[in-house]
């Protein structure tokens, strides 16, 4: 289920960091994909969550929560009752591992490294990520934990085209602005060489508004989707999220994903 074993020691400004982390995990970014995906199928299944629904859950906690959400439900035709179900879910998973992740990584007395991987890992939006990263401290964790994330979210546009193309659908996968918007301004900042000494500030600015970001989201979600989710679609995502960070720290802690 990783990144790559090289996103560890990437500056998240430069493009061909990024390059490196998302090629070198190519292989075991698929199979944790595809792996999260049937989980949360079979899961879906056993608790009577609606197939969509059940879907755009797994598909949050795969790649890139509500951005991976938002490019798969036109895709998908996918109801909008399902759509915010999978929304609300992973919005307030997001919260919980603001707090939990870094008492758990200070807990086992984590590198700074290990840290950033897990929490892009397991950890649905990029946002969040970097709120983690940053609560745990260290610019080695929010180096890492950035461009591992980064990475792994340009795994959306293949998905959701294999989705759309399974369910052959007329819809259209929404592209996900965030993350290409980012490779712009990371190839900006490697390649254009008067711009090089504004990146550390470019990307201090960014992690605000990513952090920001989250707040703004978190706040839009009415009461109404948060009754749509119900207990099922929580449960769901809970146990399946629970799984993938229980996996991923395994594999980290255990070498598997240096």
């Amino acid at each position: 289920m990783g990144a790559g074993p090289r996103a560890r020691r990437a500056r998240p400004s430069d493009l061909r960091a990024v390059a490196r982390a998302g090629l070198a995990g190519l292989a075991t970014t698929a199979i944790g994909i595809t792996t999260t995906l049937a989980l949360g199928a079979w899961l879906g299944r056993r608790l009577g969550v609606r197939r969509d629904a059940a879907l755009l859950v797994s598909l949050g906690t795969a790649i890139c929560g509500g951005s991976a959400i938002a490019a798969a439900a036109p895709a998908l035709d996918a109801d909008s009752d399902d759509t915010a179900v999978a929304l609300a879910t992973v919005f307030l998973l997001n919260g919980v591992a603001l707090v939990a992740f870094p008492v758990v990584g200070q807990a086992l007395g984590m590198a700074p490294e290990r840290f950033g991987l897990w929490a892009a890992l397991a950890i649905h939006d990029t946002s969040s990520v970097v709120g983690a990263a940053l609560a745990f401290g260290g610019p080695a964790a929010l180096a890492t934990a950035t461009v591992a994330k980064l990475a792994r979210s340009l795994w959306i546009a293949p998905v959701t085209a294999l989705l759309r193309a399974g369910r052959r659908t007329r819809g259209r996968a929404a592209i996900p602005v965030a993350p290409f918007g980012f490779l712009v301004a990371a190839a900006l900042g490697t390649f254009v060489a008067p711009l090089h000494a504004a990146a550390p500030a470019i990307a201090a600015g960014s992690r605000r508004l990513l952090v920001a970001a989250l707040v703004l989201v978190g706040a839009g979600l009415s009461r109404r989707a948060l009754r749509t989710a119900g207990a099922r679609p929580l449960l769901l995502g809970a146990l399946l999220w629970v799984a993938v960070g229980a996996l991923t720290l395994a594999a980290i802690e255990g070498g598997l994903l240096p």
